[in-house]
């Protein structure tokens, strides 16, 4: 069974408090609830870290080599400053999608770096949690080489 590998990083803990207008108000365990139907539909077995430190989320990715099939990552405010996380990503050479619900490329001029967009394969941006969704599907459609 494939696994797959669901990092969320600074302050995403808070979603469905967090700036609601930006970020609706589903909380993190909500959106974590329906990629868990979504995977016992499709067969893969989900993990699920989120941290709001730098160095729990390199350890996590470090520790999913030989482990993970897959990693779907919303760094959070990482993506615009994280070298190391970037590093980490392609160290160990898991597949990776990033998603943010946001349009990152669409916000203030700081958010429109990405370090985490080199180390992916792809990205989903701006669509609201559906994001996570739409990122496991392509994971498993791509597990199961039907891209």
């Amino acid at each position: 069974m494939h696994k797959i590998l669901v990092i969320n990083g600074p302050n995403l803990n808070l979603l469905g408090i967090r700036e609601p207008n930006l970020y609706g108000t589903q909380s993190l365990d909500e959106i974590n609830a329906g990629l868990c139907e979504m995977a016992a539909e499709n067969g893969v077995e989900l993990e699920f870290f989120q941290s709001n430190s730098e160095g729990a989320m390199i350890d996590r990715i470090h520790s999913a080599y030989g482990e993970a099939s897959f990693i779907i990552i919303n760094a959070g405010a990482l993506t615009h400053s994280s070298i190391a996380v970037h590093d980490a990503l392609k160290a160990v050479n898991i597949p990776v999608i990033e998603v943010h619900m946001t349009n990152i490329y669409a916000r203030e001029d700081f958010r429109r770096q990405s370090f985490i967009s080199p180390a992916a394969i792809g990205g989903i941006f701006g669509l609201g949690p559906a994001v996570y969704k739409m990122a496991l599907q392509a994971a498993i459609n791509m597990l199961n080489n039907k891209r």
